[in-house]
């Protein structure tokens, strides 16, 4: 059999939309500046799928700062991987500041945030380890596990019962192994907007042996009182043991850190093979990074313009009568009931006709007959932004519940071609 035949009729369940999604529904092409407005198809549209939570994305600061950077050293420099010609004083300054900012006593940089993760599981875990995850933790997350050769046991969503459950069936199997407990989960779950229970796992290191890995990609400069993410939040930083984060969010660039102690630090450095054999973070990017954590850090306005919009956003859809779960941070799922072509009537619509660009997620990546859209507020937005989208939202549901929308395709190639 052609290793490639089996890809003529099947495209996994994303792909079964292929046809009717490049483009528009998937793939689609945002154009112009960075912001809160972009356009799309020919028009402008109030955009709400963009994670560039404090706007740093093209804040004048940061675009000079990246201009200067690129000018001075290129794309190119430093050459070759971190252990053997690609280190620089400005990488480990870089890290000494991220490992001050969260409260640990060293830091690594990783050239990508889900690479970074994937290769920390498979380095820090042996097959004689046993890991216990989320069930909804983040792709990067479950590619990592997938390298992982020993066990592991997976608990319900935020569910801290069912952690020690399956903390206590961890014990088992690594006192039968010979090895040690890992407990990974996220400390903001990038779809439900809910907190991860990290104080509350954490507790339990008071009955079980286990150390604590948290992902705070959407927690990173927006939780906590400065912004050091999810463990300043709860109060807790002290008792996670691996802080993870990406630069792809609150920073609006490219990359990620690990924060640990020192001695973990220093077995990941001489070990993590996606870092020991892969070339070094572009100095640009480096030196780019380390101004946006130093606006971070001294323009907490920034964060307190985030949480105005999230805050203004939020209510105004819980007063209008929207569910939007349970979500204590900054991402807004907007929960609603219909099928596959009322998803695609109603992000056409919301797009061609109230000019809104959101994300909608669908079977099977939800239950059938749910519909979740996908709001991430930023500092970037505006009052006139949250407004005309709360008014958007209350004409789209009402469409909805008078079963307006036709239960076919919309024709999306004429729209593109209108535009063009």
């Amino acid at each position: 059999m052609d290793l490639f035949a089996k890809f003529e009729n099947r495209l996994g369940p994303i792909g079964d939309y292929a046809e009717q999604a490049p483009g528009y529904f998937a793939f689609p092409k945002l154009e112009g500046e960075i912001g809160n407005r972009m356009m799309f198809n020919g028009k402008e549209r109030i955009v709400w799928s963009l994670n560039n939570y404090l706007g740093l994305a093209n804040h004048p600061e940061v675009r000079k700062a990246d201009k200067e950077a690129a000018e001075q050293y290129g794309l190119a420099y430093p050459m070759g991987a971190r252990m053997m010609s690609g280190n620089s004083n400005h990488h480990e300054k870089l890290e000494k500041d991220l490992a001050e900012f969260v409260g640990k006593p060293d830091a690594m940089l990783f050239n990508y945030g889900y690479q970074g993760m994937v290769s920390a599981i498979d380095c820090l875990c042996s097959r004689r380890d046993v890991v216990v995850y989320d069930a909804e933790s983040h792709a990067c997350i479950i590619d990592g596990l997938r390298m992982h050769p020993g066990h592991r046991y997976v608990y319900k969503h935020n569910n801290v019962e069912d952690c020690e459950k399956q903390l206590q069936r961890a014990t088992e199997m690594a006192e039968q192994t010979g090895g040690g407990i890992l407990v990974i989960t996220e400390g903001v779950f990038g779809m439900s907007g809910n907190q991860g229970k990290i104080k509350e796992i954490a507790a339990l290191k008071s009955k079980y042996e286990f150390r604590l890995f948290v992902d705070d990609a959407h927690g990173f400069g927006t939780m906590g009182k400065t912004g050091a993410g999810i463990g300043e939040e709860q109060g807790c930083m002290d008792q996670i043991d691996i802080y993870f984060s990406t630069f792809a969010k609150s920073m609006a660039s490219i990359g990620g850190f690990i924060a640990a102690d020192t001695q973990v630090l220093k077995f990941l450095r001489y070990n993590m093979r996606s870092q020991v054999f892969a070339k070094s973070l572009p100095m640009a990017i480096v030196v780019g990074n380390q101004k946006r954590l130093d606006m971070l850090k001294s323009m907490p306005e920034l964060k307190a313009k985030l949480w105005h919009n999230v805050n203004r956003l939020q209510n105004g859809l819980r007063e209008r009568g929207f569910d939007i779960g349970s979500t204590n941070t900054p991402v807004t799922p907007v929960l609603m009931h219909g099928g596959l072509f009322d998803a695609t009537q109603l992000i056409f619509d919301m797009r061609e006709n109230y000019n809104i660009f959101c994300s909608v997620v669908v079977y099977p990546v939800i239950p059938k007959g749910q519909i979740i859209l996908r709001l991430i507020p930023t500092a970037a937005h505006t009052d006139e932004d949250i407004d005309l989208t709360l008014k958007a939202f209350s004409e789209l549901r009402d469409k909805i519940a008078n079963k307006e929308y036709p239960q076919e395709m919309p024709d999306i190639k004429s729209a593109i071609m209108q535009s063009a």
